[in-house]
């Protein structure tokens, strides 16, 4: 059987961040071969993933954003059922 799966390679500033007794887990990777640009993404404690459209140069580029945005929009901003909204 052949694998087809590409092999992604984690950056080590990947991990888990904690705020207002919330935890996300902050992921940075990219491809091995190819690509050799960062994606970026946080995953919240139900599963619910955002995923950034841009690429970044670094992994040190992609940890940026995400703490720039945590600090503009916070932590709750990552969550995909948000307290207090409503579906219409």
């Amino acid at each position: 059987m052949i694998d087809d799966d590409p092999e992604i390679e984690e950056s080590p500033l990947s991990g888990t961040v904690t705020r207002e007794g919330i935890s996300v887990r902050v992921e940075i990777y990219r491809l091995v071969e190819g690509d050799r640009s960062w994606t970026l993404e946080v995953i919240d404690p139900e599963g619910g993933s955002t995923v950034w459209d841009d690429r970044f140069a670094t992994d040190q580029d992609a940890y940026d954003e995400f703490y720039r945005t945590l600090e503009v929009e916070g932590i709750r901003s990552f969550l995909e059922k948000q307290p207090g909204s409503t579906k219409h």
